[in-house]
């Protein structure tokens, strides 16, 4: 069975403003961006039985919005595969209201939570009240770290190593890196190979194949492929699609000496139980 780590949910395009729209069609050389989810494409793209962390993200800054209800009413279409996570934006006023509704009235089980589009650092005082009802409430931690296209979104929030002290100061809460931090993947390695309670997802890193076979060795040279966490990153991109990726890495070795990434740790990558290893089986 596949754990799904990072998957979102949405209404398109409501959930965005105009300029987040616009800077998402110029990252795709203008082509036209349409990020409707629908249930049936993401269980169609993937096999059957998976199951999926999903949520959609609070960013003022950015200009995206996904009330958590919205959230809870997709999940609650096939519970018996999806785990519902809430969102919170601490520049906002209301946000701790936010977090208890999301969580005891609506069922979710986890936080996103988007510190660059944002504009918040993890080791931001603020974030104190949420580390401490995590902690209380056994709630998993998912951040987005590493770039993105959005201009406002500042590079200096989305660093890896912000979220040490935290780890250090709550050891109990389960933290996941989303997409293995890129470009900092090798801070992200360091970083959940120092702390136990920290890890990684690969999530929307296939389609750049000759950087992920480096990060990955990293990972490997590291030993830390324990650490690291099974995520799609749909819409952008399927479980389908992001396990022929991972499998594929090494064919684009052939006829070099380069080393090959394990392939046994590929597959157990692949079929990580995520939801047991974050205490939400």
């Amino acid at each position: 069975m596949i754990t799904d780590i990072h998957s979102h949910t949405w209404p398109f395009p409501e959930a965005f403003n105009d300029d987040f729209i616009k800077q998402a069609t110029a990252a795709r050389a203008g082509a036209k961006v349409d990020l409707t989810i629908r249930l049936e494409d993401y269980q169609n793209s993937a096999p059957a039985g998976t199951r999926a962390a999903v949520f959609g993200g609070k960013a003022k800054l950015s200009g995206m919005w996904v009330d958590d209800e919205y959230v809870a009413s997709y999940v609650a279409r096939d519970p018996e595969h999806l785990v519902g996570f809430l969102s919170v934006d601490p520049t906002q006023e209301s946000w701790e209201e936010e977090m208890r509704h999301g969580h005891e009235e609506l069922g979710l089980r986890g936080v996103k939570l988007l510190p660059m589009y944002a504009g918040f650092g993890v080791d931001d005082s603020r974030l104190e009240p949420l580390w401490k009802y995590c902690d209380k409430h056994n709630l998993p931690v998912l951040l987005h770290t590493g770039t993105t296209f959005v201009r406002q979104a500042p590079l200096a929030c989305t660093l890896p190593r912000l979220i040490e002290p935290v780890a250090t100061r709550y050891p109990e809460i389960r933290f996941i890196l989303a997409h293995l931090s890129h470009p900092y993947e090798g801070e992200c390695v360091a970083t959940i190979r120092k702390h136990p309670n920290v890890y990684a997802d690969i999530s929307a890193l296939h389609y750049r194949p000759w950087q992920l076979y480096n990060s990955l060795m990293l990972v490997q040279e590291y030993g830390v492929w324990n650490k690291l966490l099974f995520g799609s990153d749909y819409p952008f991109t399927t479980v389908n699609e992001s396990v022929d990726g991972l499998r594929n890495l090494n064919s684009q070795l052939e006829g070099t000496a380069l080393p090959r990434l394990n392939e046994d740790e590929i597959e157990k990558l692949i079929h990580r139980d995520a939801f047991e290893i974050l205490g939400i089986s």
